[in-house]
């Protein structure tokens, strides 16, 4: 302690040292000869800055012991044992730091956490189609090839939903903002699940404007389109009904919305279904819901600046939206016509 006292005060100490000499200095030059006056003034002012330096150190002495000891643990910092006004803003800042690194391990914590419970619950839901395509291996005869491939689509799904959780984190640096038409979009998604369609029955309807364009990210937004697809052909548990893939443009924004026919989400869960994890009761029916889809999906449009909303109604269907806040709309045709007159 008193090493790195004497370190900190060495400034101090050179220029008392120095101050002393000046002055003795000045009277030697004014014609003041006085030996015995100038080694009692010598004496007198280094009894003084050795009592304001012996004082000041043992004010700072508990802060010293502080700093140099090894802490056990991170609440150290918010112990409070300053004296002056120095060291105690000094622990303030650290009692800052200590809330900052608080809400970043609580961060990491929950992040951590997230991909956890998400490994565990997408490995338990792949064991179902691994499972099929082995027993329909071991028959013996020959493969159902529209079997195998609803499998692989199922095995698809699910990697591609592991793969966009753990881009997440680094959703920014992964993000890139174009121009995207939006019908393209919806088609290309529904053409991937085609076989999705087919096994369930279901019908997809698209009534969307063919030059819609808005600004978004067409990696992150298909990954959307695709989770309310899925969802909405899962959970419509009766034969020919039909998925409704519509656009609303109003002013400066589109809306699009993903309506299904389907059981519907009771009241008491729609508040939570964004929530991760929650799979309330359509998930306990359908067995196959990891409670990652809509969470997935309401963090990527909030992260892109686009508004998630779930309307619903028990045994009529759900309605999921999406308002995008700046529409470019490039009237084609509008365009044909005026060049050709």
């Amino acid at each position: 302690m008193f090493r790195l006292f004497i370190r900190e005060h060495s400034i101090f100490i050179i220029f008392q040292f120095f101050l002393v000499l000046f002055i003795m200095l000045l009277y030697w030059l004014d014609g003041f000869r006085n030996i015995d006056t100038a080694v009692y003034s010598i004496v007198i002012s280094t009894i003084l800055t050795l009592t304001f330096l012996g004082t000041l150190f043992v004010k700072r002495m508990s802060f010293y012991k502080k700093i140099l000891s090894v802490p056990n643990k991170i609440e150290v910092v918010l112990q409070k044992e300053a004296h002056s006004p120095e060291v105690k803003q000094v622990e303030i800042y650290l009692q800052h730091i200590y809330r900052l690194y608080q809400k970043e391990v609580q961060l990491l914590y929950a992040t951590q956490n997230r991909h956890l419970q998400f490994m565990n619950s997408w490995v338990h839901q792949m064991k179902t189609p691994i499972s099929v395509l082995e027993m329909m291996s071991q028959n013996g005869e020959q493969v159902d090839s529209k079997s195998v491939l609803e499998e692989t689509d199922r095995l698809k799904r699910g990697l591609e939903a592991v793969l966009m959780n753990a881009r997440l984190d680094t959703f920014e640096e992964d993000m890139h903002i174009e121009q995207v038409n939006l019908k393209e979009v919806v088609t290309e998604e529904v053409s991937k699940n085609k076989r999705l369609f087919i096994s369930h029955r279901v019908y997809p309807v698209i009534e969307m404007d063919e030059n819609c364009v808005i600004a978004t990210d067409a990696k992150w937004i298909r990954f959307v389109v695709a989770q309310f697809l899925t969802n909405a052909v899962k959970y419509t548990m009766n034969e020919n009904k039909k998925i409704f893939f519509e656009t609303t443009i109003e002013d400066d924004k589109v809306i699009l919305c993903v309506r299904d026919e389907g059981i519907g989400i009771p009241a008491s869960d729609i508040k939570r279904v964004t929530k991760a994890f929650f799979t309330g009761e359509n998930g306990r029916k359908s067995g196959e819901s990891t409670g990652m889809g809509l969470y997935l999906a309401q963090e990527i449009c909030n992260r892109l600046g686009h508004k998630m909303k779930i309307n619903s109604n028990v045994g009529e269907g759900t309605t999921v939206s999406i308002l995008f806040e700046k529409l470019e709309s490039i009237e084609r045709t509008e365009m044909d016509v005026d060049i050709s007159t």
